[in-house]
């Protein structure tokens, strides 16, 4: 096809080529032989049901023609949204994003279009068409950024979401990105926002940060729901958020006593569990209600439960050793978060460590094979166990059985806990690994010596390649 071509000048000379006339075609491609011969004389445009229809019939891939139509009816003439509104439809359904991309590029040089493109956009994201709606948000977004717009807010909003859960990296900058604009969302969007923005900083480690963003959270929360079931005077009807108003309030406390538990800070995390687990002001009796007040309760169980652990209560590592593996705490958190208390303490634990063993070697499997962790950070099921935390606990194993004089074991969890930072990118632990391992040398053989500097050649490699990785993706 030469590239000063026309769609016309393709279906003329494909009807010489096979010596087929207009009204053979027209039965062939169900396009009305008078629409045709318009067509091919340059006397009107192409409907998009159209073009599909000609392309099918000359036995050509959908979307062939898709190029030299948007160089027809969007470059050379003034684009119209009877045809402009199918076609990125079509392409969204084709998955043709360069031809999506092209579009917007060119007619959001004319702001009233971004109305248009925004609906359309809010149909992608509905329908899961996910690359597709973000290259119409960004034109969208793009056009009004000089705007206080609350579009331009949840065209922001919407391109977060898109974006989170790729790497920790896209993470971030998604978040740092659209931080500026929760503001500007209606409340019940911001509600979401901070919930899922929160989610976010508190995976990436960004514990201080969680917390301020709980507390905003928790505050907004509070205000409207006291607006929608506690004030008497007539008030602006509220549009109700994507789940119930006590849902974030209660989500607000449990993130609090996260980012506490992380500080190491036992008693403040214990006293959110109870905040969130209190829950006699909340009227609604919906059966949705009903499931996110077990689904709290069941949290707050296991979590008094660890930090009691975490306290030195040795009586309730029986207890905990009952939630390991579970949905609200995981294999791999639920063993590393009591092998951590044994240490702590320097309690004895062959017999919980021993139940988890043959689990513990499908883990190990499976990190080889690189196997993803969990989803975007920010979800609701923050039990959802994850790889990530692996490496720390084959390190804690490790810790455990060089304290209780097996130094031999102690290696070879050490070893393990090295080749899983490899695998899945864990500089921080592979640091502690070499402290321990330093501590151990002396007990060391030469063999286990040489397989240590063989594994932290790897962990360099693997690391350097990462880096590589990241910068390419940046």
């Amino acid at each position: 096809m030469q590239h000063k071509s026309t769609i016309q000048a393709e279906l003329a000379a494909f009807l010489k080529n096979e010596g087929r006339t207009i009204n053979q075609f027209a039965g062939i491609s169900g396009v009305n032989s008078g629409t045709l011969s318009s067509i091919i004389n340059g006397n009107r445009p192409i409907a998009m049901q159209q073009l599909d229809r000609i392309t099918a019939g000359m036995g050509l891939p959908e979307g062939t023609f898709y190029e030299l139509y948007i160089d027809e009816c969007v470059v050379h003439s003034t684009p119209d949204w009877r045809r402009l509104g199918p076609f990125l439809q079509r392409c969204a359904e084709l998955d043709k994003l360069e031809c999506i991309r092209q579009v917007v590029q060119i007619i959001m040089d004319n702001i009233t279009y971004a109305p248009l493109l925004f609906d359309t956009a809010e149909e992608f994201y509905s329908q899961g068409k996910l690359q597709a709606a973000a290259l119409l948000y960004e034109g969208v977004a793009d056009s009004e950024k000089y705007q206080h717009s609350e579009r331009l807010a949840l065209c922001q909003y919407r391109l977060f979401t898109i974006r989170t859960g790729q790497s920790p990296e896209a993470d971030f900058r998604a978040a740092t990105r659209f931080e500026y604009f929760v503001e500007r969302l209606e409340e019940a969007d911001q509600l979401g926002a901070l919930q899922q923005l929160a989610g976010i900083y508190f995976s990436l480690g960004h514990w201080e940060k969680a917390g301020l963003l709980a507390e905003q959270l928790y505050h907004k929360a509070s205000i409207q729901y006291g607006i929608r079931y506690h004030r008497t005077r007539k008030q602006k009807e509220l549009r109700e958020p994507p789940k119930p108003f006590c849902f974030y309030i209660l989500y607000a406390y449990w993130l609090q006593s996260k980012v506490y538990e992380e500080a190491g800070d036992y008693g403040q995390a214990m006293e959110y569990v109870g905040k969130y687990t209190d829950m006699g002001w909340i009227v609604e009796t919906s059966g949705e209600i009903q499931e996110i007040k077990e689904q709290f309760r069941r949290r707050g169980a296991v979590s008094a439960c660890l930090y009691r652990l975490m306290s030195g209560e040795q009586d309730r590592l029986g207890e905990y050793e009952k939630y390991i593996g579970s949905e609200e705490l995981g294999l791999i958190a639920g063993l590393l978060h009591a092998v951590q208390a044994v240490n702590r303490f320097h309690w004895e634990a062959d017999g919980l460590i021993g139940r988890f063993q043959l689990q513990l070697a499908q883990v190990q499997a499976a990190c080889g094979q690189g196997t993803p962790g969990p989803g975007p950070a920010g979800t609701d099921n923050q039990g959802i166990d994850s790889l990530e935390k692996f490496p720390e606990l084959l390190y804690e194993l490790a810790v455990y059985y060089s304290h209780t004089d097996r130094a031999e074991q102690g290696l070879q969890a050490l070893f393990r806990s090295l080749e899983a930072s490899a695998a899945l990118g864990s500089v921080a632990c592979v640091i502690r690994c070499v402290r321990l391992f330093e501590q151990l040398r002396p007990l060391a053989s030469a063999a286990d010596q040489e397989r240590y500097k063989q594994l932290i050649n790897k962990v360099q490699v693997a690391h350097t390649e990462r880096t590589v990785n990241t910068q390419d993706r940046l």
